[in-house]
This record gives C-alpha cells, sequence and structure tokens, in this order.
C-alpha cells in the first residue's frame, strides 16, 4: 500500500522499528503475533475523532504514530485538554476495563496511525497473557498521574504564566537538545492550548508573544524552539 497522508501504515508489529521503545508494544515475539491478529491498522487524518466522550466503550486504540488530543467538555461549552497522547499511549483503556462510558473524547491533532482493538478482544488478550496484564497497569497508572498533575496544574498554579511555562516544560523535557533548548513540533492551534492550560485564546496569544520579547522561546514555521529552560522553571517556582 502506497502511503497515505505521507504515512505508510504499519501493519505488523513485529516489523515495527519503534516497538521496543513503547512500553505497551514492548512484548515477546508470540504475544506480539497474537498482538497482530486481533487489532486493526488504520490512517487517520488530521481531526478525525477516534471516538467520543459518552460513547460505549468498543475498545482501544493504540496510537503508532502522531497525535491525538483527549479532551472533556461541559453542558455550557467549555472544553479542557487532559492530555496530547503520543505514539505508543493506548487510548480508551480506562473506559474499556471500567467497562463505563469513554470519559473524554480522541481527536488526532495530525495525520497519524492508530491501531483499534475491539474490548472483547483486549478482555481475553489480558487473560491469556501476563505481560499483558502488566503492560495494562503500567499503562493505567500513567494516566493516573497524568490526570493528577493536571489538577496541580489547573488547581494550584497562580497565573497563566505559569501555567503556560509548565506546559513549555513538559514539552522540552521530551526532546532535549545539547546546549539546553529543546524543538518541539507545534500541532496545536492557540485555542487549543488555551483548552489546555484552563485560560483564553486571547491570553496565551499574549504569552506567546511575551515569553518570544524573553527570549523564551522562538517559533519557525510549525517548529517551536524553547530556549531558556532555567528561566521557564524560575517563573513556575516564584
Amino acid at each position: 500500500m502506497g502511503p497515505v497522508y505521507g504515512l505508510h501504515v504499519l501493519e505488523n508489529c513485529l516489523t515495527c522499528p519503534a516497538r521496543k521503545e513503547h512500553f505497551f508494544c514492548n512484548l515477546s515475539v508470540g504475544v506480539l503475533q497474537r498482538l497482530n491478529e486481533i487489532n486493526a491498522a488504520a490512517i487517520y487524518p488530521k481531526r478525525a475523532v477516534l471516538f467520543m466522550e459518552g460513547q460505549q466503550p468498543r475498545g482501544v486504540f493504540v496510537l503508532c504514530a502522531g497525535h491525538a488530543k483527549l479532551s472533556t467538555s461541559s453542558f455550557a461549552g467549555k472544553t479542557i485538554i487532559t492530555k496530547v497522547s503520543e505514539s505508543g499511549d493506548v487510548l480508551g483503556l480506562n473506559a474499556v476495563f471500567a467497562n463505563r462510558p469513554y470519559e473524554v473524547t480522541a481527536e488526532m491533532t495530525e495525520p497519524g496511525q492508530a491501531n483499534f482493538i475491539p474490548r472483547d478482544s483486549l478482555l481475553q488478550f489480558r487473560q491469556d497473557h501476563g505481560e499483558v496484564a502488566l503492560r495494562v497497569a503500567e499503562q493505567l497508572s500513567r494516566n493516573y498521574y497524568t490526570a493528577y498533575e493536571e489538577i496541580r496544574t489547573l488547581g494550584l498554579s497562580t497565573s497563566p504564566s505559569e501555567k503556560f511555562a509548565k506546559l513549555l516544560l513538559s514539552w522540552s523535557a521530551k526532546a532535549p537538545n545539547g546546549d539546553g533548548s529543546s524543538q518541539v513540533k507545534l500541532t496545536l492551534t492557540h485555542e487549543e492550548i488555551a483548552e489546555i492550560i484552563g485560560t483564553t485564546r486571547e491570553t496565551v496569544s499574549r504569552l506567546f508573544s511575551e515569553f518570544k520579547k524573553k527570549q523564551l522561546l522562538q517559533l519557525k514555521g510549525s517548529t517551536l524552539i524553547i530556549r531558556n529552560r532555567p528561566a521557564l522553571e524560575k517563573i513556575v517556582q516564584s
């Protein structure tokens, strides 16, 4: 199959070049062969919705490439992004094992691949293989700490500047350069960043301008360069 949205479908987990980097997929050969049998690989465009908040859990999506935002909305229409998931994350796991509706909406922020595993197949897969049960427990634990950090950021940070600095620091930790700077691909709009840190789009635009003037960050097209971690850490600690 030729590339779709510039991506080639990775149909075989055994030959995936990134599987050892993704803890859920870093399984023994026999277990990976079984995983190949129960999942369905597909490429999704930007803004494709994998599942909706409140929908009954049909199964999980293993994010193989790209990013997806997880968000929840109030009846009044206010939206908060609880996490931006990365390659290797398993989306919908909490709902599947609790047998409760999806607590968030999962939407692609760029073209990417997600492999779907039906709920019944995943439950049997976990029951048959102890190492899968361990990976599931690890992912659920990570989900818990992500939610905990989100609550800390929204509830204890005193200003939008502090929340924005914390977000930049979390991004820079994932892509450090040798000179202390970091470069990340910015796939989120100002509106989406506002939904992560609990503020308005206008405030995020102002923060970008302020942080640029202070030489804390730089934008080159869709590449965000985070230039001064110590200064960002000082904002968080102030």
